[in-house]
């Protein structure tokens, strides 16, 4: 392989073609045929509690920002919603002609526009719901792009942004950079403080309805199932108070969520996972 920095097609191709990387191909949905994996992600816990979150604007219209393969547009849009997906990289592989292409091969109808999240070429208060799944981390101008996705955003709609990459302090910048597997081909990663991300939120006009810490939601620690996340609740509270008694307790979703607070709290290193539900007064 070649010393020179990869586009981000190239550099997830890389990724696909290294058999000892099969199980986080799949886990980031870069596996083909797109179809199924769309299909996977729409059947996913994380999808389900997604979608619990944002029940009141579903189905509605969805914008969603750096769209890549579109499996996030294939799930709203099989839920009934009007898509649009955001997509700068005209990729047939992670960008705008694999969307149109699973768009076409499923019938489902998403709308596909070629363009950054920091210049949406939309109307004022066009969309029920702005999306993006691991985007504003790799923002060119975070507080533009939540700015942009306030504006196309209706009053009262929900601005969403899952599994962002967080940091500690800024010196741990580049040991998150150093852990990313993709990172050194192709250059592109970042991560931000967990108050960089709520105050660009805010700045733009929006209100914070929760801060989602990375194991207060499947959202953010899929992989993980939720069955063994509450392994981990129960082995946590066994060590405690035995068997009998923690395998009880870890039953109790108040105790789940308890937990995953309580653990959340005590993570530090670079680069794990928040989402940020926001509103539109």
């Amino acid at each position: 392989m070649s010393d020179k920095i990869l586009t981000w097609e190239e550099a997830v191709q890389w990724l696909r073609n290294q058999p000892e990387r099969h199980e986080l191909v799949k886990h980031c949905y870069y596996d083909d045929p797109l179809y199924s994996t769309a299909e996977r992600f729409s059947e996913s816990e994380e999808w389900s509690a997604l979608t619990k979150l944002l029940k009141h604007k579903i189905p509605g219209q969805v914008l969603d920002i750096g769209a890549g393969r579109g499996i996030s547009s294939y799930a709203f849009a099989k839920a009934g919603c009007s898509v649009t997906a955001l997509e700068p990289n005209s990729s047939d592989l992670v960008g705008a002609v694999a969307i149109r292409n699973l768009s076409n091969s499923t019938g489902l109808s998403i709308q596909v526009v070629q363009d950054w999240g920091e210049t949406l070429p939309f109307p004022d208060h066009a969309f029920d719901i702005v999306y993006g799944r691991a985007v504003l981390h790799h923002a060119q101008d975070l507080n533009q792009l939540c700015k942009e996705g306030s504006r196309v955003l209706k009053h009262g709609g929900y601005f969403i942004a899952t599994r962002e990459h967080i940091i500690s302090k800024k010196e741990d910048l580049q040991d998150f950079l150093d852990s990313h597997p993709l990172h050194f081909l192709y250059g592109g990663e970042n991560a931000y403080l967990l108050k960089e991300y709520t105050t660009a939120i805010r700045s733009a006009g929006l209100q914070v309805l929760q801060n989602l810490a990375p194991f207060e939601s499947v959202i953010n620690y899929a992989p993980m199932t939720q069955a063994e996340y509450q392994n981990l609740v129960k082995s946590f509270l066994a060590r405690r108070f035995g068997n009998t008694l923690g395998s009880k307790l870890a039953e109790f979703k108040m105790v789940q969520d308890f937990y995953g607070w309580y653990i959340s709290q005590k993570l530090n290193n670079p680069g794990r996972l928040y989402s940020f539900l926001a509103v539109k007064p």
